[in-house]
């Protein structure tokens, strides 16, 4: 298979990212699944809001994202401070949440992880 192919394949099947936001408030936190609803569709409704369980052991929030239909987000989004986020998929569909991220936040990639047709991605967001 030539790598033309196997790129078409991954865009048809590897849409999907999982991911992890933590290191934030509850309300930073919404702001990044809001940017992801509005770029993309997600396995979260928008009244599925992120809650504070409480107690010393550190929250993190899960979504799902689509990555297959694209939209535009309309600008910089203001959050508190840097947002953790973990995103699992494949290549390509790692690097479009990514590219769509920045149109909201500066992004910056803090970690990573190769395997074979996935990668692990650690993002760190923030405000422009």
């Amino acid at each position: 298979m030539n790598s033309t192919q196997e790129q078409a394949d991954e865009n048809r099947y590897g849409k999907e990212v999982a991911v992890a936001v933590s290191g934030c408030s509850k309300d930073d936190a919404r702001m990044v699944f809001d940017v992801l609803r509005a770029a993309f569709t997600t396995d979260r409704a928008s009244v599925d809001v992120p809650q504070d369980l409480g107690g010393k052991r550190p929250t993190v929030w899960n979504v799902t994202v689509d990555v297959s239909e694209a939209r535009v987000v309309s600008g910089p989004i203001t959050i508190g401070k840097p947002v953790t986020l973990d995103v699992q998929g494949g290549y390509w569909a790692v690097d479009e949440l990514r590219r769509h991220l920045a149109d909201a936040f500066t992004v910056r990639v803090v970690g990573t992880v190769s395997g074979d047709q996935e990668e692990e991605v650690r993002l760190r967001v923030e405000s422009r």
